[in-house]
Formats: structure tokens, C-alpha cells, sequence
């Protein structure tokens, strides 16, 4: 699970506490009140714990969470109304049926989220006809779930929409970098095989040697194409050739140099440590492109996010399996990007590469400081 997932599942768990905390407060002092006036508080109980335990447990599923809070609410009114009780659903109930009908609107289907928010008007226009104590309360908390519900989905809308931008342009750019590795493939087994047409005229002992180079060639030309092949589903750019990839000590200097590394009159350190050595110029292109994207975001995002780092390390080891890219910065955790990458696109775009090439992403808070962000890509497609 990567840190997107933690941080939207704490937040969640995070919310549901909150929403328990303030629906077991609420239908407490609701039933002390109840209580004090002589009348049977244990019916409004069982309906608010009923309904407010479905709101709590809405993110399993939002359709029939939401179809037990507008049953057991429509049901207690006239319940309530015939055994002559205190108008139902009470505030506490009415509360957990906002979040309902809310957040079914904002995760539903268009179909299923109108159904929903209908039976809540229902069961608020039934509330007022009894001449609920809530009724007013209810009606225009209606509204506001409902209003507010809606604005999340286009937000989520919204935020979807951008994050397929960034991966089609992703897939538009890995496109530009498999036309360039196929082409270079490919001329070389065209190379080959003019070579072994001449030398096979007059040796022809060296057939096989050649034939196996051919053979080697197309392999690692198919190989480069299915990396990302599967990743590709827009045909419509026309765009040029990208460029060659840049030299890993080239784009450090780069960071590091004046162009890069100034900020609020501050210097930015960025420093290379290659422990395995230098990087392996065996290494397939895509692999290569596929690292500087990395480390060229990473660097962009303390730049911009961690204005108390003063340093950064970029850290590269290697073996013959798999690649490992780390970089980290000494931002104080207040001057740490980590909001800005679990809530910007940057980072959507730097998975979706290395994934796409069989390898894995983890960004997150540093060991006492700053932000890490540790990339991992196999060697060799084939395995």
C-alpha cells in the first residue's frame, strides 16, 4: 500500500471517529432529555443508534447503508406517530442521515445517488407532516447534505479528470521514448542482417554467430516495446522525438548549480552518491529515462515544497536484478513537501512510469527529517 492509501485511509478512520464522538454526545443528552420528561426514550435510542452505526459504516457500502437509515427512519415516523412518542427521526438519527444521503451522492451513480437523495426528501417532507420538533432542522439539513455532496462529487470529478491528463501525457511521453528505443533496436538488427547476408557469401561458419545477434536484437527490441506498450492508448500525438536521456551527474549539476539550487537567497545542496559505482550504460533506455524523471521531480518538489531544506541526496545503487534511486531531503518536517505530494500530480505521473515498467514507488516522511522518495526498477523487462 503506498503512502496515498495510508494517508486517505487514516484520514477516513480520522472522520468516522469524529462523526462517532459526536453522534454518541448528541443522542446521549437527546435521551437524558427525553428521559426527564417521563416519555419513552428507548425507541428514539434504537433508532439513532441504528441509523448512526449504518453512517459510520457508509464506506462499505454506500447504497445499502443508505437504504437502512431512510427505512428505519421512515418507518420510526409513523411509528412514532401512532404510539403518540416523540417525533421521529430525532436530531441524532437526522444527523447520521445527512451523512447518508451526503455522501451517497458523492460516490453513488447518478441513478443510485438521485434514488438516495429522493427517499431523504421523503422522509423530510414526512418529518414536517408530522409536525416533528425537527422538522425544520431536517429539511434544510437536507439541503445541505445534498448541496454539499454534490460539490464534492465535482470536485472528485475534477480531480480525476486532471489525474488522466497527467497519465495520458505520461503515455504520450513514454510513447516518444519508444519510438526512440525501437528505432534504435531495430536498425540494429537490420544492421546484422546486412552484415551476415556479406559474411555468409564467404564464411559461412560465422551464419549462426550472426543470425544469434539478429535473434539477441529483436528479443531486446520487444522487450523495450512491451514495457510500456500497454500503457499507451492515445494515438492522436504527433509529436517529435524526445530527447536523449540526460547523464544522471549532468542533471545534478544542473539542480546544484545557480539556476536551480538558489531559493530565498538560501543555497540548495544536491549531492550524488553512487555506492555500486557509476551507472551502468548496459542499462535499458527506458530504465535510465526512467530515473532522471524520477530524480527531476523529486528535486522540483523540494525546490518548490521544502523551503527549509538545505541539502538533498540522490542516492543510486545497482545490481544485476534491479536499480534503486532514492532521494532525500533535510527539510524540518514543517518544511517538508509531503502535503503538497499527497495532494498534487507530480508524483501520479513518477508511479505510472516506474509501474509501467515493472517497479515499484514508496514516497513518504523521512527517518527523522525531510521526505524520501525511493524508486526500484528490474534490470531486465524479462524478468
Amino acid at each position: 500500500m503506498n503512502v496515498l492509501d495510508h494517508l486517505a485511509r487514516w484520514r477516513g478512520t480520522a472522520v468516522n471517529i469524529g462523526l462517532a464522538a459526536v453522534f454518541a454526545m448528541v443522542l446521549a443528552v437527546e435521551d437524558y432529555n427525553i428521559a426527564a420528561f417521563h416519555q419513552h426514550w428507548l425507541f428514539d435510542c434504537v433508532v439513532g443508534l441504528v441509523v448512526c452505526t449504518a453512517a459510520l459504516l457508509r464506506a462499505r457500502s454506500h447504497v445499502w447503508t443508505a437504504v437502512v437509515g431512510l427505512v428505519v427512519s421512515g418507518v420510526a415516523e409513523p411509528v412514532a406517530e401512532v404510539w403518540n412518542l416523540r417525533g421521529e427521526p430525532g436530531i441524532a438519527a437526522s444527523l447520521a442521515l445527512f451523512v447518508l444521503v451526503g455522501s451517497a451522492v458523492r460516490v453513488l451513480p447518478a441513478r443510485s445517488a438521485t434514488a438516495v437523495a429522493a427517499g431523504g426528501a421523503a422522509v423530510a417532507v414526512g418529518t414536517m407532516s408530522g409536525h416533528s420538533a425537527v422538522a425544520g432542522v431536517l429539511g434544510l439539513g437536507w439541503g445541505a447534505a445534498f448541496g454539499a455532496g454534490l460539490w464534492l462529487r465535482l470536485l472528485d470529478a475534477r480531480r480525476r479528470a486532471v489525474i488522466e491528463a497527467v497519465r495520458r501525457n505520461e503515455r504520450l511521453e513514454l510513447a516518444r521514448e519508444l519510438h526512440d528505443s525501437a528505432a534504435h533496436h531495430i536498425t540494429g538488427v537490420v544492421l546484422q542482417a546486412q552484415g551476415a547476408r556479406i559474411a555468409a557469401r564467404k564464411h559461412t561458419e560465422t551464419l549462426d554467430t550472426a543470425l544469434a545477434g539478429i535473434e539477441s536484437a529483436g528479443n531486446e527490441a520487444l522487450t523495450s516495446m512491451r514495457q510500456v506498450i500497454g500503457l499507451l492508448r492515445n494515438g492522436d500525438d504527433a509529436g517529435g522525438r524526445a530527447p536523449a536521456p540526460e547523464r544522471l551527474t549532468d542533471l545534478i549539476d544542473r539542480f546544484a548549480g545557480a539556476e536551480f539550487g538558489r531559493r530565498n537567497g538560501h543555497d540548495l545542496k544536491v549531492r550524488l552518491h553512487l555506492p555500486d559505482g557509476p551507472p551502468d550504460p548496459a542499462w535499458p533506455p527506458e530504465a535510465t529515462t526512467t530515473i532522471n524523471r524520477v530524480v527531476t521531480e523529486a528535486l522540483v518538489n523540494i525546490r518548490r515544497h521544502a523551503s527549509g531544506a538545505r541539502q538533498a541526496t540522490v542516492t543510486v545503487t545497482h545490481d544485476e536484478r534491479v536499480i534503486t534511486v532514492e532521494i532525500i531531503d533535510d527539510a524540518p518536517p514543517a518544511g517538508s513537501p509531503r502535503f503538497h505530494y499527497g495532494s498534487g500530480y507530480g508524483l501520479v505521473g513518477m508511479r505510472e512510469r516506474v509501474e509501467a515498467l515493472g517497479g515499484t514507488l514508496v514516497a513518504g516522511p523521512g527517518a527523522e527529517v525531510g521526505w524520501s522518495v525511493r524508486a526500484t526498477l528490474p534490470v531486465s523487462a524479462r524478468a
